[in-house]
């Protein structure tokens, strides 16, 4: 199996992925074995080779991931995962992956959840123990990167080959309508081997952290405006009050939104080595607020008929509101209101 180069990103073009994602019908049906073809045609034409963030074109690699996310978002749930697991082993020169690998990046931390790893003789290589919760696509990668705990207490990642005895993919832990298809499942670890990548507490502690969680923004945002799209359509063949002015909300809500994606990766790249929880939650936050303002108003002006005879609208409706729970709503705007508090400098002014 060949490696993937050095430099990823170079091969990636923009206007490839949209030829590729146009491929698939939309709407299709999208079993698991179905979004494993579709990982695996994405990966294989070098889509997944995004530019990295903080390197120049972190708006680029925001609009790749709004596009598969238009497209489908539990397929965008897979991708965006993967795509971050290559961008934080690069970053620690992890050793590069099999150019046809596809991986999870599962970082998610629970009560009862909780992976532990031993040292073997081998400085790098370790053994895993333990159950890993909300695991996206277990059932159909290559690889894992997670996060697992030393006898220290301290957190580190591991790459994990998902083939191997020490591993079972279980289906628990997903009972999910909205991104079925993801198969966010738990996955139990019986001395499993891996390899660590990075230093201990590095996966918080590096600048691309808040990097990739400034990129779900952008998937949001890419779901939500495919929504938009729809009312966009309808207005333009049926021009009524009430739906053009739902439209009009809509059109303020997305180029906000919009506007601050291009905002906050023009902020990341000129500033890649600076810490970007501010800009990142500020941003999370307006896309997620954005997104649901999409919601309510396509819903209240289209009725019943984009979620019940359309089929590519009815998996964005279903898909679209879990997806923005992986934001913590009232916690995280506590969080973003205690920043901003301590910026007393900053100004709302144009």
């Amino acid at each position: 199996m060949r490696d993937r180069g050095t430099n990823m990103h170079e091969s990636f073009s923009l206007p490839r992925l949209d030829t590729c994602l146009r491929e698939w019908p939309l709407g299709s049906p999208l079993e698991p074995l179905a979004l494993a073809r579709l990982m695996e045609q994405l990966v294989g034409q070098g889509l997944d080779r995004l530019p990295l963030p903080g390197q120049g074109q972190t708006l680029l690699r925001w609009q790749a991931l709004a596009r598969v996310a238009a497209c489908d978002l539990s397929l965008c749930k897979l991708f965006e995962g993967h795509t971050d697991a290559l961008a934080i082993m690069q970053y620690w020169s992890a050793p590069l992956p099999c150019a046809d690998s596809t991986w999870g990046m599962w970082a998610a931390e629970s009560p009862r959840a909780r992976v532990t790893l031993h040292a073997t003789r081998h400085s790098r290589d370790v053994r895993l123990q333990g159950l890993k919760a909300w695991c996206s696509g277990a059932s159909i990668l290559s690889h894992g990167l997670l996060t697992a705990w030393d006898a220290d207490g301290r957190q580190r990642l591991v790459a994990v080959a998902l083939e191997q005895p020490g591993v079972h993919v279980t289906s628990d832990g997903w009972q999910a309508v909205g991104m079925a298809a993801s198969q966010s499942v738990e996955v139990v670890l019986d001395g499993a081997h891996g390899q660590l990548v990075g230093p201990a507490d590095g996966y918080l502690q590096r600048p691309g952290f808040w990097h990739g969680g400034a990129g779900i923004a952008a998937c949001w945002h890419g779901a939500a405006q495919a929504i938009g799209q729809a009312l966009r359509q309808h207005c333009n063949a049926r021009p009524e009050p009430h739906a053009l002015a739902h439209l009009g909300v809509v059109e303020c809500a997305l180029q906000a939104s919009a506007s601050l994606l291009r905002d906050t990766a023009q902020w990341i790249d000129q500033r890649p080595a600076t810490a970007a929880e501010l800009p990142a939650r500020r941003l999370r936050a307006a896309c997620e607020a954005s997104a649901t303002q999409v919601l309510e108003h396509v819903g209240r002006a289209l009725g019943a008929t984009p979620y019940c005879r359309d089929a590519h609208l009815a998996r964005l409706f279903a898909d679209l509101p879990v997806y923005l729970r992986q934001s913590h709503a009232e916690r995280d705007l506590a969080v973003l209101g205690s920043l901003v508090a301590t910026h007393p400098e900053g100004g709302w002014l144009p």
